[in-house]
């Protein structure tokens, strides 16, 4: 089964916020963090230092993209945030990221497993496929 962590952040945004919230959202979840396949996110943040370093901390590629390949799954969205929309031309980056990325490595549909979930700084998701 392939298991991607979507993240949407602040600029700014430590490592220690992104790695805090990626925890408590798979504890709750019941889900061992070396299960995750990939981290996603918007391109707007590929060269975010607190995603770069997330990524390298846990081994795992991250994999941005555009708003509007994320823009298409705005349906399947536990939340819609304008918030979201006014900064990134997309109503939720977490989920749509995850569920993105989960689509295109399984080749196949994906589903949200956690919806959106954030702090002041972050909002995580986790999509699933195969």
């Amino acid at each position: 089964m392939t298991l991607v962590v979507g993240l949407g952040c602040q600029r700014g945004c430590d490592v220690h916020t992104l790695l805090d919230l990626l925890d408590s959202a798979l504890a709750e979840g019941g889900i061992e963090r070396q299960r995750i396949t990939a981290l996603a996110s918007i391109d707007r943040r590929q060269d975010e230092p607190g995603l770069v370093a997330l990524s390298r901390l846990l081994e795992l590629p991250l994999q941005c993209f555009s708003a509007d390949q994320l823009a298409v799954y705005e349906d399947r969205l536990s939340h819609k945030s304008a918030v979201a929309f006014a900064h990134t031309g997309c109503h939720g980056v977490a989920e749509s990221a995850a569920l993105a990325l989960a689509e295109y490595l399984a080749s196949g549909p994906a589903r949200l497993l956690i919806t959106r979930r954030k702090n002041a700084q972050a909002t995580f998701a986790l999509a699933c496929a195969g």
